[in-house]
């Protein structure tokens, strides 16, 4: 029997689409970029919603300096997109929203290449060794 899709799942995937035009055509602070919407993770108790995202770099400043700023920018508009959230949920209960940068690109972007050098590096060792090549 397949896996249920649980009240919770069901309401992120909805916050998220819901945020995501709310950050795009309500918001209207110049010093937000483009932002994406990564994932959306609700408390089984609707207390609290914990907000994933990235964001395109502006060019001159640092990406550090972007995220820490985009990150207040949403977390200081959370009553704004809480309340306007709350027009387009049947639910009784709207969540508290929180936004946190989404590292696991960037982690995902570092093992991959912790990955490549250890290749790189082996086969500098061993470059008469085919092993890692299928057999035919």
């Amino acid at each position: 029997m397949p896996k249920e899709y649980s009240r919770t799942s069901r309401l992120g995937d909805q916050m998220q689409r819901d945020l995501a035009q709310m950050i795009q055509f309500q918001m209207k602070d110049p010093r937000l970029g483009m932002v994406t919407l990564n994932y959306v993770k609700v408390a089984k108790d609707l207390g609290y919603a914990d907000i994933y995202f990235t964001v395109m770099g502006a060019k001159g400043e640092s990406d550090e300096s972007i995220r820490r700023q985009t990150e207040k920018i949403l977390n200081d508009a959370a009553g704004f997109l809480r309340t306007e959230l709350a027009k387009f949920m049947r639910t009784r209960v709207i969540p508290h929203l929180r936004f946190h940068y989404d590292e696991t690109i960037e982690r995902g972007m570092h093992l991959t290449s912790l990955i490549k050098q250890a290749r790189d590096e082996d086969n500098a060792r061993h470059p008469d060794d085919d092993a890692g090549e299928p057999q035919a």
